[in-house]
């Protein structure tokens, strides 16, 4: 099987530290943020890469938002063209034939929905996330010689090792994973660079034993199985000790490091110690929270700075540091090249021209726990009114939290499901306050939200990262809106030129 959420003895690996990377591979001075879902979407990584610095598309949620592109007729069909690439035709029809409507589904007819993750998940269920994954990264890197990344999340882990082998298929250059302790996908991609099954340690809240989530290449490709070459992983990290901790074990270690400061945009690392609010109601962080540079560039790999590096000034800061580059996501999420819809991102636009956007870190929003930044927009999920009018369900499940029942057997819940049924499941109201469906908001964010039978259509729900003074200064010399590219030259303008150099 290709998955399973029992205890599990890996086959003996060949000397899997030895799995080359790619050779010559560029470091680039700036990395287009991951943000998701689908808002660093396959068009504006391949214009950042095609300009030579990192695209980035987002791993979240990629089979969710193939089968709905499929389902609105793959205009332009860009997924179609990708799919006639992957080196598996029949699991790439299998997934045409479920979900490509000729001309598009009617307005008023739903998404069909699709597998859910579980520690086990369903064959069909793993071969849309491999095509889907598959396919944002060969749209990516279509066209030109640029580097390409995708960007997932430790939180949303049983989706994990089929986003990454979809990924590899595509020949990935670089992998990047926040929002937790990502210390086992060194390990994962070495084994499906050696053609071997990948694994990482599942949470599950009470466990007894360990559980495994996994994805075997072979099993799921079989003779179609290409070599697949390692790509580098960047672990984003908010403290120089969580870099130091991964760099002491060459089994656990990165190739490089993002350090992310609390103003980035979409999970960010909880203060350190107890959490406590300001008078707006977001966490308070302090200078432990702050990542020591000097340490990260005594640790000797390479690091980019995020959360706040998005003017020029700030890139030659994180230059001057000792980083690479930057990692930049609000300039770019509100670039015209993004995932977002028009609709959002005019409004946003309107807000930021009146100086009158605001960015909340809301401490309560995410399922997962952790603060989740909510740009403040009428008529959106951010608003608690035009929640509350939602039904209150959970049916994409990705944040889904796996739990050991009393009979030994693993459940999901997620603190944004209906309050009686998570209380079922052992966990508590208190955790259920406040807490917001993300991945139905995430997914209205890009035009492919969810139209219910009951007639009510999910509404947006936008994240960006609290620092704007890019964004103020953009659109002063934008007044329409500005392009990627136009986002580069600006972040660009005082360094002497464009700085590249090899790994």
């Amino acid at each position: 099987m290709a998955a399973v959420h029992t205890e599990y003895d890996p086959p003996t690996y060949p000397d899997l530290t030895t799995v080359p990377k790619q050779p010559g591979r560029r470091r680039p001075v700036v990395i287009q943020g991951g943000m998701g879902v689908a808002v660093s979407g396959w068009r504006l990584a391949r214009d950042v890469s095609a300009a030579g610095h990192l695209g980035v598309v987002s791993g979240t949620a990629m089979d969710a938002v193939i089968s709905r592109v499929l389902q609105d007729g793959d205009e332009g069909g860009h997924y179609r063209r990708a799919l006639a690439h992957f080196p598996s035709p029949d699991m790439a029809q299998r997934v045409l034939d479920k979900y490509f409507i000729e001309g598009g589904r009617a307005a008023d007819e739903p998404y069909r929905p699709i597998p859910k993750l579980t520690l086990d998940t369903a064959r069909a269920g793993q071969e849309l996330a491999v095509v889907g994954n598959f396919a944002e990264v060969w749209l990516a890197k279509e066209g030109h010689e640029g580097v390409v990344g995708i960007n997932c999340l430790e939180k949303v882990q049983m989706a994990t090792p089929t986003a990454l082998l979809g990924a590899m298929l595509a020949d990935v250059d670089y992998v990047l994973m926040g929002a937790g302790i990502p210390r086992e996908i060194p390990a994962l991609l070495r084994a499906f660079a050696a053609g071997q099954v990948g694994r990482i340690s599942a949470d599950v809240a009470g466990g007894s034993s360990r559980r495994y989530i996994c994805a075997d290449p072979v099993d799921l490709l079989g003779d179609d199985l290409p070599t697949l070459n390692r790509p580098d992983f960047l672990a984003i990290i908010s403290v120089d000790q969580l870099a130091a901790y991964l760099h002491r074990d060459p089994e656990i270690r990165p190739d490089g490091f993002v350090v992310e400061r609390p103003p980035a945009g979409g999970h960010s690392a909880p203060p350190r110690g107890k959490m406590q609010l300001d008078e707006a109601g977001d966490p308070i962080y302090s200078a432990r929270d702050e990542a020591d540079l000097a340490k990260m560039a005594a640790i000797g790999l390479p690091f980019w700075m995020a959360g706040a590096f998005g003017t020029p000034d700030q890139v030659q800061e994180a230059l001057e540091a000792g980083a690479v580059g930057v990692q930049v996501g609000t300039l770019f999420a509100l670039s015209l090249e993004s995932g977002l819809t028009d609709k959002a991102r005019n409004q946003l636009i309107n807000q930021l021209r009146a100086q009158d956007l605001e960015i909340r870190n809301d401490p309560r929003a995410s399922p997962t726990g952790f603060p989740f930044k909510v740009a403040t927009l009428s008529g959106t999920a951010s608003q608690t009114e035009v929640y509350e009018a939602r039904p209150r369900l959970c049916d994409l499940s990705y944040l889904r939290q796996a739990y050991e029942r009393e009979d030994g057997a693993v459940g999901y819940r997620c603190a944004s499901e209906p309050v009686h049924m998570y209380l079922k499941k052992g966990g508590t109201e208190e955790e259920t306050v406040g807490r917001k469906c993300l991945c139905n908001g995430l997914m209205a964010n890009i035009g492919l939200g969810q139209h219910r039978k009951d007639g009510y259509d999910e509404v947006t729900l936008v994240t960006l990262g609290q620092d704007l003074r890019g964004a103020e200064e953009l659109i002063l010399r934008h007044p329409k809106g500005w392009s990627a590219i136009e986002a580069l030259a600006y972040l660009q303008e005082a360094l002497p030129a464009v700085r590249l150099s090899l790994a």
